[in-house]
């Protein structure tokens, strides 16, 4: 056939087959595989005319199926016109090179179909820049399968005298272009992480930040946008609607504002150049105070995604915050009793329909509760001259009680360590109990006793046992 152009990775319009082949110890069946990437094909806009299975204990080195698999996969390319075959794993050039040679048809394995998925979802400049570094990184170790014009280019006129010499294969000209271009790229990206570094950093001083983290597809943007002041994030079912991260205000009680933010999902199987690329976009989960995974409880890989969840916040580094498993989307279950398994498992659950809006409320009363940490009840005495004391108090707080003598206000209520903070950096004269407030502060809630919720099973979700290292797999 003619040269197949390896740089047109646009698969709109196009008629796919689809190839998983199962292997030993693989986490997922081979129809759980095919789903996920019917769903992958689905959201770059091809149309999916066939499958092809296999079970091997290794794959080929040559084409990765066997050799009979190969050629039952000539025919159903040719019975049923397909122009693409996608491979639900990671080819090597010379695995591609052969398939194709095979075939008569363009292969692209997994990474390459997120890789055009990302390149047509990116909207911003981060994301585009994020996107183009993943797909040179891709690209660059597979130049030499991608051109077979490896002849050596001399300067000069193309014939006559002088031009005779080694010169310089066109492979060398592309691979030094590649870099050049990375280089001019991650120098560009750099400057936006160091901004964006700043920016989560100085957020995090004057607000509690809570980060959406999830597999792609489980709902985050269609939460943000029921729970947020402004919304705005694009909410699709496809994955990857997000690519880029997007922070509003939560108002989750009692007049207690936090930010909350929309990340990009996750996803098995990831190439790791896209998570290199993106860590902008991950700095607002690396650094969100309060972490809520939200899951697509409806899904029948619902556990395997939570894993593969889990996983991805501890190769990031962004084990270390409470978190809370949010099981969105029960309205979709078909029984009300497939989420009892959930709530014995992961006991402090919160089960929720983020397109109804069923469970919000609960939610937003275990973000408050982390918020505001340890609550006690105190008596609170403040100088009537402390207006803006006053007023917080009178505005941000559940006053049981209140009693005015002199030129002093004297209050019964429930106060938070994070209250009684944001009250200090109120300035003015106040009172815990009868102790002056910055010592009150140290006295009442001792430093090693907020840690949000507790990482037990027990009152909060997900324990440390619950956490393990694995690949890096993120979206």
């Amino acid at each position: 056939m003619s040269q197949i152009h390896r740089e047109e990775l646009k698969v709109a319009r196009e008629r796919a087959v689809l190839v998983a082949v199962e292997l030993p110890g693989a986490r997922l069946t081979t129809r759980e595989r095919v789903h996920e990437l019917t769903a992958l094909v689905a959201t770059a806009g091809a149309e999916v005319v066939g499958h092809l299975h296999q079970k091997r204990r290794l794959p080929s080195g040559r084409s990765f199926i066997g050799k009979g698999k190969l050629e039952e996969l000539r025919h159903l390319v040719e019975m049923v016109e397909a122009t693409l075959v996608i491979f639900d794993h990671d080819l090597t050039p010379a695995q591609i090179r052969n398939i194709e040679r095979e075939t008569s048809c363009k292969i692209i394995d997994r990474s390459e179909l997120i890789l055009d998925i990302f390149a047509r979802r990116a909207t911003t400049h981060a994301a585009k820049l994020q996107v183009e570094i993943a797909q040179l990184e891709y690209t660059y170790p597979r130049l030499r399968a991608m051109w077979d014009h490896l002849g050596q280019v001399t300067g000069g006129a193309p014939v006559g005298i002088g031009t005779r010499g080694p010169g310089e294969q066109q492979l060398e000209i592309d691979r030094r272009l590649v870099q050049r271009r990375l280089k001019q790229l991650r120098n560009e990206l750099e400057g936006i992480l160091k901004r964006k570094e700043r920016e989560v950093a100085s957020r995090n001083e004057d607000h509690f930040t809570v980060g959406l983290v999830g597999y792609t597809n489980a709902g985050k943007s269609t939460l943000f946008n029921h729970v947020s002041d402004g919304g705005g994030a694009f909410a699709n079912d496809k994955l990857f609607a997000t690519l880029s991260s997007r922070v509003e205000k939560w108002l989750v009680g009692t007049g207690t504002n936090v930010l909350v933010s929309d990340t990009v999902g996750f996803i098995r199987d990831l190439p790791h150049h896209l998570i290199a690329s993106f860590r902008s976009t991950l700095e607002e989960t690396v650094h969100g105070q309060l972490l809520l995974i939200v899951l697509d409880v409806a899904d029948p890989t619902a556990r395997q995604q939570l894993r593969i969840v889990e996983e991805t916040l501890e190769s990031i580094g962004a084990a270390h915050q409470p978190r809370f498993l949010v099981l969105n989307k029960v309205d979709c279950l078909e029984r009300p009793d497939d989420l009892l398994p959930w709530l014995k498992d992961y006991p402090g659950s919160i089960p929720i329909s983020a397109r109804t809006g069923d469970g919000v409320d609960e939610l937003a009363q275990q973000v408050l509760e982390t918020v505001l940490g340890p609550q006690l009840q105190v008596t609170v005495e403040i100088a009537l001259a402390s207006g803006r004391m006053v007023d917080f108090m009178e505005r941000r707080t559940d006053i049981e009680d209140r009693d005015y003598e002199g030129d002093r206000v004297r209050y019964r209520v429930r106060l938070g360590k994070r209250q009684a903070e944001q009250l200090l950096s109120r300035g003015g004269d106040a009172s815990i109990d009868g102790v002056p407030l910055r010592q009150a502060i140290k006295d009442l809630w001792p430093e090693k006793s907020w840690a949000g919720p507790p990482f037990d099973g027990q009152d909060g979700v997900l324990t440390s046992e619950h956490t393990s290292t694995g690949d890096r797999e993120l979206s």
